[in-house]
């Protein structure tokens, strides 16, 4: 039995805070993302229908933060099943190649990747 973490525990919410990109408040977290969208969830239901100007302040090598602006039209919103949380899917209408590498991190980070057999 392993007594000892071999894969070091990162704490998502902390490093996929989304904000508004205007006044620097936090909105939510990153909940998913495609090339074509996101879902942020939040503490307090959006408003679906307007566009929203989003800031992403992701973390690079040594502890340098990339900032990715992005603009986006919430299509809906609805109760996450964790009390007190909702969900809003946006439909991105502008973002930097920035957004486009995080989602290629992203996947590459949460994939399953088998190791090849050798004979």
């Amino acid at each position: 039995m392993f007594t000892e973490r071999r894969i070091e525990r990162h704490l998502l919410p902390y490093y996929l805070k989304v904000f508004n990109r205007f006044t620097g408040l936090p909105i939510g977290y990153l909940g998913n993302v495609s090339e074509d969208g996101l879902m942020l969830i939040s503490d307090l239901p959006l408003l679906v229908g307007p566009d929203f100007e989003l800031q992403l302040k992701v973390p690079g090598r040594a502890g340098a933060l990339h900032v990715i602006n992005l603009t986006a039209s919430c299509l809906w919103c609805h109760e996450d099943e964790n009390p007190g949380h909702y969900d809003s899917g946006f439909m991105l209408l502008q973002a930097p190649r920035e957004y486009d590498e995080l989602v290629s991190s992203l996947r590459n980070y949460f994939s399953f990747h088998p190791l090849s057999a050798s004979a």
